[in-house]
C-alpha cells in the first residue's frame, strides 16, 4: 500500500488541541470528514469508539491508531494527527501519546485495513521515524517521512 494514496494534506494536522482520547478522537473525526472522506460522522465515531472499548489503540512509542470498521465507508481513509501535548491513550507501554493515526475502512475489505495497519506499525518501529514527524512542520513533510 502507498500511503501517498491515502494521506493528503488536507488530513494531516500538525496542532491538535484536545487534551483526553475523545477530544482527539473527534479532532480526527473532524479532518476526515472536513476532507469528505468520511460522509457518515456519526457512524465513523460508533465504529472507532466500539474498537476502543474493545482493547485501546494507544500503542507503544507515543503513537495512538484509532481504527474502526463502518458501512458508511466505501474505501480506506486515514489522517493523520500531532499533538504537543502528550494525551492519555491507554497505551500498551502507559506512555502518553503524541501522534496519531485515525483509519476507517469498509466491514467487507479486510485486506487494506490490515496492510495499512502493519504498514503504519512498522514505520514507526524507528525512534528516528517518531523524532521527525514531531518535528515535522508542514503536512508535505509528513507525507514525505511516512513515504520514505
Amino acid at each position: 500500500m502507498n500511503l501517498n494514496t491515502v494521506l493528503t494534506a488536507e488530513t494531516i494536522n500538525l496542532r491538535l488541541k484536545g487534551s483526553t482520547k475523545d477530544e482527539i478522537i473527534n479532532e480526527l473525526l473532524d479532518i476526515l470528514v472536513a476532507a469528505k472522506k468520511v460522509p457518515d460522522r456519526k457512524a465513523a465515531f460508533t465504529a472507532i469508539m466500539d474498537r476502543e472499548q474493545k482493547m485501546s489503540t494507544g500503542m507503544k512509542h507515543g503513537i495512538a491508531i484509532p481504527h474502526g470498521k463502518s458501512n458508511t465507508i466505501q474505501d480506506l481513509v486515514a489522517c493523520v494527527g500531532v499533538s504537543e501535548k502528550a494525551v492519555d491513550f491507554d497505551a500498551l507501554d502507559h506512555i502518553p501519546c503524541r501522534i496519531f493515526i485515525m483509519t476507517l475502512s469498509p466491514v467487507e475489505k479486510t485486506g487494506p485495513h490490515l496492510q495499512f495497519l502493519a504498514e503504519i506499525s512498522l514505520l514507526f518501529k524507528s525512534a528516528e521515524k517518531r523524532q521527525e514527524i514531531l518535528n515535522a512542520q508542514t503536512p508535505e513533510a509528513i507525507i514525505k517521512i511516512l513515504s520514505e
